[in-house]
């Protein structure tokens, strides 16, 4: 009997874990990051991918106009006409309004087709083959705790593990197939949060400089000409913009993430004087032509407005003016469609 105990021992070195007080430690840490890392996991993979409200699809009649007129420029009065009720800002690489023929909508900013999913999707980051998903405006918060919670996963295993390989090179583990496991457990692990580390990091750069991945690769395009910068707000707002403001729920895979995906603030001085007015001012001149327009006044939620009228440094109103004085004079845009 005695035999067979020191054998059950042998084959299971967790078992050279003497003290309590570390056992419970080690158990109540796994578990809590194991279940953090599954949670983020499943909202990751379920979330559904947010697509474009009603009002940047084409009506029934405007779809007839579009296929009726076989001239560039009878397109183009077309879609500018709708273009100027929407909060659009950014722009085809030839300056034209960034229209999607397979949805027959006009994207709103930040969001791109995805020829997987065949949607359009809102702030469309990438599309993730780990997760068979999108990761965009709707799960980029779940992506990124799952990055983090299975980052820290990986180290806690890794650190953990770490005694039992330095015996495994000292010959201070029973001489069993356990000690292989071991081994193996380690480098397996170790890998795994090297290249999890990399990613995240990434990850994190793009957070704080409020970017995706595909604006990363390719920086938006505005009327003024392309600007990587163009969303960033500051490091504090645009971590907020994908947390929230509540810090409770930053470290919890529950949806916090500002605004309504469809509309972004800028850090743009120079807005186009062609589409209604975002939340970073309130041009007395503007505002009773935003009555009239279909598309709410306010697209944004109240706690992404207050990321802009916290700091009116970077949107003066008097500059703002003058700016879209200078640009009522622009010529018109040509029609590109992005698929």
């Amino acid at each position: 009997m005695a035999e067979h105990v020191d054998s059950h021992n042998e084959n299971h070195p967790t078992q050279s874990i003497e003290d309590t007080g570390e056992k419970v430690v080690y158990l109540l840490v796994y578990h809590v990051v194991f279940i953090m890392f599954v949670w983020a996991y499943w909202q990751t993979i379920f979330t559904k991918p947010m697509n474009p409200l009603k009002e940047f699809h084409l009506s029934h009649s405007d779809k007839e106009l579009l296929e009726r007129e076989d001239r560039g420029e009878s397109q183009q009065e077309i879609l500018r006409r709708i273009a100027k009720d929407l909060p659009i800002y950014t722009r085809t690489n030839s300056g034209a309004i960034r229209f999607c023929d397979r949805c027959q909508l006009l994207k709103p900013d930040r969001c791109h087709h995805c020829s997987v999913c065949d949607k359009c999707i809102l702030k469309m980051d990438h599309h993730c083959p780990w997760v068979n998903n999108c990761v965009g405006f709707a799960n980029y918060k779940f992506f990124m705790l799952f990055l983090l919670y299975s980052l820290l996963y990986c180290l806690f295993i890794t650190a953990t593990d770490l005694q039992y390989f330095i015996k495994f090179w000292t010959n201070g583990l029973p001489d069993t197939q356990a000690k292989f496991h071991i081994l193996f457990l380690f480098f397996s692990a170790s890998m795994f949060s090297v290249s999890l580390a990399s990613l995240f990091i990434y990850h994190c750069w793009l957070v704080c400089k409020n970017r995706s991945t595909l604006e990363a690769v390719r920086s938006p395009v505005f009327r003024h000409g392309t600007d990587k910068n163009g969303f960033s707000l500051g490091f504090s707002k645009n971590f907020r913009q994908v947390f929230g403001d509540e810090v409770k729920y930053w470290p919890i895979p529950v949806f916090s993430s500002l605004g309504d995906g469809c509309s972004f603030p800028t850090c743009l001085v120079n807005l186009d004087p062609e589409q209604p007015s975002s939340p970073t001012g309130s041009n007395p001149a503007n505002k009773s032509a935003a009555e009239g327009r279909q598309f709410p006044s306010k697209p944004l939620r109240e706690s992404q407005s207050r990321l802009l009228t916290s700091t009116p440094s970077w949107s003066e109103n008097e500059t703002a003016t003058d700016k879209d004085r200078k640009g009522a004079s622009n010529p018109g845009m040509t029609i590109e469609n992005e698929a």
